[in-house]
């Protein structure tokens, strides 16, 4: 048996998103469906639509996402009709070398589902998962490791944003940048992602908590989140946190834009031996260069962060505590509440800087 739903299609890079019709089929062994309650719209959806990041198409989107499980194929025993889960995007083989060393977040086969066949529209054109989940949809069917059980305690609109936004941003000051107490902190870019680092930076204790971004509308966003200073990214961004910081530039910058001059003006505004975690997403024609005396006098760090450096399974149980205890306010992070028909016009507020999360509420 097949049903057919409503869902959000990529049918082209560089072309517009469309509202179909499409037909899923009954979850397989090993599969699980569920219906979304909702699925936030990310930049990584933005990146797969211009072609920043290539997958198959046409695909339906959304990786960000959480609903009710309504069927569950043989052999799929840690969820059950009824329950709530949140979807998991990259799912971790526990048998690859980076799993086998605990870097889960590096799991070489984590989007390996992605090529597959996910399902078919009206006229039976052949549909594949954006990011292995395809949460811009009324209801997808997944691999069962596609699902984690949802935390007790949190609506499941809210915790769509587990799913990617809270991960990454908690992963990246948590678990990349390492944030000590009493460190400071300058993120730069106030979307979903950057307003859930400025709640990890809070909780970490971190001082000051510097929040950098092109539009002055963020401001409200941002010291709702935790900074205590706000900075217009100008030329003198770099200058201005080192006055903000007693004149020695940030302990630790996260780039949440996936910029070059965002990544360089990250890494040049914090101190000497400071350190840079770049989570956003660029191009191939994106480059950030570096001359190699500044590398040898500044000694400090760059890295990447994918998907926070998170492991699901370990971090959820632990973000969702902070939830429940009022530390992390899901509910911030959300600028707007749309139907599937409204993520074409979030997309165009992302690329204006506009507002933090869009979340699809179906």
């Amino acid at each position: 048996m097949t049903t057919m739903v409503r869902a959000a299609v990529l049918p082209a890079v560089g072309a517009p998103l469309e509202i179909r019709d499409i037909v899923l089929p009954d979850p397989g062994p090993g599969q699980v469906r569920v219906r979304l309650t909702a699925a936030g719209v990310c930049h990584s959806d933005l990146s797969l639509t211009n072609g920043t990041m290539r997958v198959p198409v046409p695909a339906v989107l959304g990786h960000e996402g959480a609903g009710t499980v309504l069927a569950v194929g043989e052999g799929v025993t840690h969820v059950a009709p009824g329950d709530g889960v949140v979807l998991n995007w990259a799912p971790s083989c526990g048998a690859c070398h980076h799993c086998t060393i605990g870097e889960v977040w590096l799991c070489a086969t984590a989007l390996a589902g992605v090529g597959a066949v996910h399902a078919h529209d009206a006229q039976g054109t052949a549909l594949h998962p954006g990011l292995n989940v395809a949460a811009f949809a009324e209801e997808t069917v997944v691999a069962a490791n596609c699902v984690l059980p949802a935390p007790d305690g949190i609506p499941l609109a809210e915790a769509a944003l587990l799913g990617c936004a809270v991960l990454t941003g908690y992963g990246a000051v948590r678990h990349s940048a390492q944030v000590r107490p009493g460190e400071s902190v300058a993120v730069f870019g106030v979307g979903g992602v950057g307003l859930a680092a400025l709640q990890a930076a809070r909780i970490a204790q971190a001082g000051p908590v510097i929040a950098v971004d092109v539009s002055p509308a963020k401001e409200e966003l941002a010291r709702a989140a935790g900074a205590t200073e706000f900075v217009l990214a100008s030329d003198t961004t770099a200058k201005q946190i080192r006055v903000l910081t007693g004149g020695q530039g940030a302990d630790v910058a996260v780039e949440c834009v996936g910029r070059a001059e965002t990544i360089r003006g990250a890494w040049e505004s914090t101190r000497r031996g400071g350190r840079t975690t770049v989570v956003g997403i660029g191009g191939k024609d994106q480059q950030v260069t570096f001359h190699v005396l500044e590398i040898f006098h500044f000694a400090r760090t760059l890295t990447g962060c994918v998907y926070g450096n998170s492991d699901p399974a370990r971090d959820l149980p632990v973000i969702a505590e902070h939830v429940r205890a009022g530390r992390l306010d899901l509910g911030a992070l959300v600028t707007d509440r749309i139907t599937l028909d409204g993520i074409p016009a979030a997309f165009d507020a992302m690329l204006a800087g506009k507002g933090g999360r869009s979340l699809v509420v179906f």
